[in-house]
């Protein structure tokens, strides 16, 4: 199959021991009909983006992004439903987190539809198919868990080719895992998935919050950013007051980004094939104006407490919305799992800001930020590490997998990050 890369920059970067140099736009001579074919479905099924292709050089990429992953929510949705109904479907990784059917089943949609539609841009994502390979041969576990992934994948992907084999369900799943490529020195055009932010969160109840995210990163920026999160509804926060900030009130969110062209949200649609095609669906997502420190609403990732961020030496905590917050007292939200859920707060000004210390013996990882950088920014928002620097995407120099903030990752809504970034320094040891 030739080649297909519209709108995007060349870029390098290394397939086992060759180096691969990714075309500008190739001559259309050299575009397939099949894949001119699923680029234009794939734009009709994400629905009109809230913004023209004159304004956004990204834009195919944008709609072919949001359109798979509002298909990978669907496949979350059903998954969830039969998670427990039969059948070993939670495996636990090395580091004993959780991965169920929908992690694969999400990458192996999400990696194949983007490699049918734009083969040229690597992949960075959070899964492999060691566990499922390396499952115990004798309870014949690992081809059920295979099975169920093929099955929920091929339910949902869209794929007017043959059907989809076992294999084809792995290799989907390994384009994005640790050993698929590598790069080099240079700044790198590639997207980054995280098939589900918050898994702890999608194995709890019915409300419990997770997050599909996929950026795509050009010449080391992210340029384009989509999260879906199937259970975001109004009382998301829990404060009714605030009810008409919510940028997507309702049962689901998708929320997409573009630079240079802000940040948008609308319902996750109740069907796969029930897109709408209104612009007037999409609404504009801005950060709070909050300017006050105290007055801020804070959120911590779930893993950590209040008293492991710097400002806890000067401000006590609370997590009730009735309690009269003076300047010694700061409300904190634990409103869902995952980071991804936590920059969607944020961008929609649901949250005011969002702290995550860096530990010893713990990676952060891309995919859980790449995303939620680009959609908090272009809602005027602002993220850097503990010190002030932004974060760096290319400091794990091969893999693109890792990053290295100093102290920890702050996000913000622009007006208190310079005052946040001081007392950091000040207070942090």
């Amino acid at each position: 199959m030739p080649l297909l890369h519209l709108s995007l920059p060349a870029h390098r970067l290394l397939v086992g021991r060759r180096r691969l140099f990714a075309p500008l736009t190739p001559p259309p001579s050299r575009i397939s009909i099949r894949a001119a074919a699923l680029i234009s479905s794939a734009a009709e099924d994400g629905c009109d983006l809230p913004f023209p292709p004159e304004r956004a050089p990204h834009h195919r990429e944008l709609a072919a992004a949001a359109a798979s992953v509002e298909r990978a929510c669907r496949l979350c949705v059903d998954v969830k439903r039969s998670l427990l109904s039969g059948g070993r479907k939670i495996l636990e990784k090395n580091d004993q987190s959780p991965v169920t059917i929908a992690d694969f089943g999400v990458q192996a949609l999400i990696s194949f539809e983007l490699q049918q539609l734009f083969p040229s841009i690597p992949l960075v994502a959070e899964e492999d198919s060691t566990f499922l390979k390396s499952s115990n041969p004798d309870d014949n576990s690992g081809n059920v868990l295979i099975e169920s992934i093929s099955s929920a994948v091929a339910d949902k992907v869209k794929n007017s080719g043959s059907p989809l084999t076992h294999d084809d369900v792995l290799r989907a799943i390994d384009r994005g895992g640790k050993d698929a490529v590598s790069f080099d020195s240079n700044p790198a055009t590639y997207w980054v998935l995280d098939p589900i932010d918050g898994t702890k969160g999608f194995l709890k109840g019915d409300d419990a919050l997770y997050v599909v995210g996929l950026a795509l990163v050009v010449n080391g920026k992210v340029a384009v950013g989509v999260m879906g999160c199937p259970n975001w509804t109004n009382g998301t926060t829990a404060n009714k007051k605030e009810e008409n900030l919510d940028p997507c009130p309702g049962n689901g969110i998708l929320m997409v980004s573009h630079v240079c062209c802000g940040t948008w949200s609308r319902h996750l649609s109740p069907e796969i094939g029930q897109f709408t095609t209104a612009q007037d669906v999409w609404k504009r997502c801005f950060v709070d104006a909050c300017s006050v420190v105290h007055m801020a609403r804070f959120c911590i990732p779930d893993s950590q407490t209040w008293n492991m961020i710097p400002l806890s030496v000067l401000f006590d905590s609370t997590t009730d919305e009735s309690d009269t917050r003076d300047e010694n007292k700061i409300l904190l939200r634990y409103a869902c799992c995952g980071s991804l859920c936590k920059y969607i707060m944020v961008a929609s000004g649901r949250a005011s800001v969002f702290f995550s210390r860096a530990r010893v013996n713990t990676q952060i990882k891309a995919w859980d930020h790449a995303v939620g950088m680009i959609c908090v920014q272009e809602a005027g928002g602002q993220i850097s590490d503990w010190s002030g620097e932004p974060l760096d995407l290319a400091a794990d120099l091969t893999g693109r997998r890792i990053l290295y903030p100093s102290g920890g990752v702050l996000v913000t809504n622009g007006a208190l990050h310079d005052k946040l970034v001081e007392l950091i320094s000040a207070n942090y040891k």
